[in-house]
């Protein structure tokens, strides 16, 4: 009996498929889309301190900001956790709506917003359906070209957020 085990595809390989996904099929519907992901509320922007300084505007020291965080006089939006903070509930602060992002290419730029709504997640790859350019049998059939034919795709939503779909990817 062959007992050929599956190897799960390695977090690198999947992250450069991922980006290939956004690159052909995100990023070129980003200027006619109808909800711009800067705009979502829903989203968590992860920060470290420079970016949070400079997105927020912020002339006091961290540690101020820490102990006004602390005492609950901070931006309500922001939250601290393991030397990050991270935002959410209101739209970005860099986006304009003349121009877009006004800090897209420059080090304030959060991670997330290069990788929304396609990623790669502890050997997966994540996909968040709120993007209007996502769509899935088109990122699957994506996955299996970059990937090979012999790639095996499973597709589960998450309960509380059914619009994050992940994608475990075997061969």
């Amino acid at each position: 009996m062959n007992k050929q085990k599956l190897r799960r595809t390695p977090p690198q390989e999947l992250a450069v498929a991922a980006a290939g996904y956004q690159r052909e099929a995100v990023i070129p519907h980003c200027p006619t889309c109808a909800a711009p992901c800067c705009k979502l509320d829903k989203l968590v922007l992860e920060l470290e301190w420079a970016q949070l300084k400079g997105l927020w505007q912020l002339e006091e020291s961290r540690k101020a900001f820490d102990k006004r965080l602390a005492t609950g006089r901070g931006p309500i939006e922001i939250r601290p956790a393991n030397g990050l903070y991270y935002a959410h509930s209101k739209p970005c602060p860099a986006f304009d709506a003349a121009c877009g992002c006004t800090v897209y290419t420059t080090p304030l730029k959060p991670v997330g917003c290069s990788d929304f709504p396609v990623y790669e997640n502890e050997g997966e790859i994540m996909a968040d359906l709120r993007c209007e350019a996502v769509d899935l049998e088109a990122l699957k059939a994506a996955l299996t070209r970059d990937l090979g034919p012999d790639t095996r795709i499973k597709q589960s939503a998450d309960r509380d957020f059914p619009f994050l779909v992940t994608l475990s990817v075997q061969r």
